[in-house]
């Protein structure tokens, strides 16, 4: 049956299979990406990003369609990470603003909310790059506003939008000369279209149930089954657990001895979950006689993965674990309450600096530059995890000062910043753009008491343009970079703009190749921060090195503690 419009249920029913189809794709779609480096890649960052517009969701009492448009923007707006989630936020914002007014969409308004969601996230990006997700969104974009007076039902209105949707994210490697290089398509444009998707099988009404292997599955349901009878406060009526695996004799388990094993297995209990092919069977029942299931159950073959639990003991156990637990965040909420007091009468006792410093970093090592540099408030993040804009939000909240200046240090943090600053009312937040931890480290030196806002984020900015930075890390993929081919296990030096530098056998050739290729007459200070998988011997020698190599240049060594990168480097 065509479905002609989407009333407020099932565009809720719609978004919460997008997301569950987007998540169940996340890891394929991090797989996409160019760069092979072990990162918090494109496909979760927009998970975590619809997933908190789902946690608002499913908070929603009063499903009206402005409850849910205002529940999906702020959740996707508050929860975007990484340049993906911010685009993808956006998309949903402009999308549930152009519908928040209807009480139904029909396919006029669908194409009209398509359009202002493709503007409004182009709008957020300062320059726009083809071959993107921004533009798989505008190719569906024309696609719907081209059939919305069709007279085509809304569900197959979707369906052939996202068939253009899937022919424009095939052409994303002709648009970016890197994606073709690389052999993938855009990994943004591929996540929209997974939401995109799992929306269409949500209003015909097709589950999106998580993806697990077959066996995983039938595991997951068991599991489930006994998580339902431990929530119960009330008696358990079958206290045994029992699975186990039936290994087949031939010809003694047809179509209808199953139907007579699955009859005996109800007479003796319940949340039974058998699972035949042609020489086993895998059985789960919860029943007060496991001997007598086990005893008919050999009458077919021998038996293996014999499993028995005591319910109504893991029922109490699990009592004293969720008592525990509740304790232990009624403690937790008591003290971030606590610690909210105070900061809030800390802050009506204390009048506010001028300027405060919010830094994205991870590390124990550059923690202690940052704060030594002046940073108010550390957000603990990177290439590993990219912070939400509730992250940076909140983080403002805690920096009493007027006006406070936030340093990304991530080329893919730099968006989530600016839109946390676009959601400050009470204070100005200024981002200044650093794409590294040496850029934000000379973009804080550069700071002037004496100056006005824009002249430090003028001065800032300028500050970064002086200094060249590099990274290096181990490739998690093979892959071809700027015509070189890339095995899984090398290690990469990627430089600004990620530009592949060097590509070596050991962390320290692979800084040296860099080095070598950044370093000029103009140099005057090389400085490297070691990570947590080097030691201090280990960084003694490269630094010894460094400066033979290079004996105009004044060499700096510094703990950084970072994961993932053995070293950061900067030449200033």
């Amino acid at each position: 049956m065509s479905i002609q419009t989407m009333d407020a249920g099932l565009l809720k029913q719609a978004f919460l299979a997008g997301a569950r189809n987007l998540e169940n794709n996340k890891d394929w779609i991090n797989d996409l990406n160019v760069f092979p480096v072990p990162d918090g890649d494109t496909g979760t960052n927009m998970t975590l990003t619809i997933l908190s517009a789902v946690k608002e969701v499913e908070k929603v009492g009063d499903v009206t369609m402005a409850n849910l448009a205002k529940a999906i923007s702020s959740g996707s707006l508050r929860g975007a990470r990484g340049n993906s989630g911010v685009i993808l936020s956006q998309l949903l914002r402009g999308f549930t603003r152009e519908i928040r007014e209807h009480e139904a969409i029909t396919p006029a308004i669908g194409a009209a909310a398509f359009v202002r969601a493709t503007e409004t996230a182009y709008k957020a990006v300062i320059k726009p790059k083809e071959g993107t997700i921004l533009t798989v969104a505008r190719g569906m974009a024309d696609k719907a506003k081209e059939l919305a007076d069709a007279g085509l039902p809304l569900d197959e209105m979707m369906e052939a939008v996202i068939a253009h949707g899937d022919e424009v994210l095939a052409q994303t490697p002709e648009l970016l000369p890197v994606l073709k290089q690389a052999g993938v398509v855009d990994s943004g444009g591929q996540g929209l279209m997974q939401v995109m998707k799992g929306a269409l099988a949500g209003v015909r009404g097709q589950m999106i149930v998580e993806s697990k292997a077959p066996e995983a599955a039938v595991d997951a349901e068991a599991r489930e089954h006994v998580l339902a009878h431990t929530e119960d406060l009330g008696e358990i009526k079958f206290g045994y657990c029992t699975e186990f695996i039936i290994n087949l004799e031939k010809g003694n388990f047809d179509d209808d001895e199953a139907v007579r094993f699955r009859e005996f297995l109800e007479s003796l209990g319940d949340s039974i979950v058998m699972v035949a092919d042609d020489d086993m069977v895998k059985v789960h029942v919860h029943t007060n006689d496991p001997g007598v299931v086990f005893t008919r159950a050999l009458t077919y073959g021998s038996l293996s993965r014999m499993k028995i639990d005591n319910m109504r003991e893991e029922h109490e156990e699990k009592l004293i674990r969720d008592a525990s637990r509740i304790a232990a965040e009624q403690k937790k909420q008591l003290e971030e309450k606590t610690v909210a007091e105070k900061q809030a009468q800390k802050e009506k006792e204390e009048p506010r600096k001028p300027a405060g410093f919010i830094s994205v970093s991870t590390g124990s090592g550059l923690a202690r530059i940052l704060k030594g540099l002046g940073v108010d408030e550390l957000i603990e993040g990177g290439q590993t995890m990219n912070p939400s804009t509730a992250d940076v939000i909140d983080a403002v909240g805690r920096v009493n000062a007027d006006v406070v200046y936030v340093f990304p240090n991530n080329s893919n943090i730099i968006l989530a910043t600016e839109q946390a600053a676009g959601l400050v009312k009470d204070k100005q937040v200024i981002v200044i753009p650093s794409k590294s931890i040496p850029q934000g480290i000379a973009a804080l030196i550069s700071y002037s008491q004496m100056a006005t806002p824009e002249e430090n984020r003028q001065g800032m900015t300028e500050a970064m343009q002086n200094v060249k930075t590099g990274q290096v890390t181990y490739a998690v993929r093979d892959t071809m970079i700027d015509d070189r081919e890339i095995h899984q296990g090398d290690i990469m030096g990627l430089g600004d703009h990620s530009a592949l530098l060097a590509v070596g056998s050991t962390p320290g050739e692979a800084v040296m190749e860099m080095l070598a290729k950044l370093v000029d007459e103009e140099s005057e200070l090389i400085s490297l921060y070691y990570g947590a998988d080097i030691s201090e011997e280990e960084a003694d020698s490269l630094a010894e090195e460094i400066t033979e190599r290079f004996p105009d240049c004044e060499v700096e060594l510094n703990c950084g503690g970072q994961p993932i990168y053995y070293y950061i480097l900067s030449v200033e």
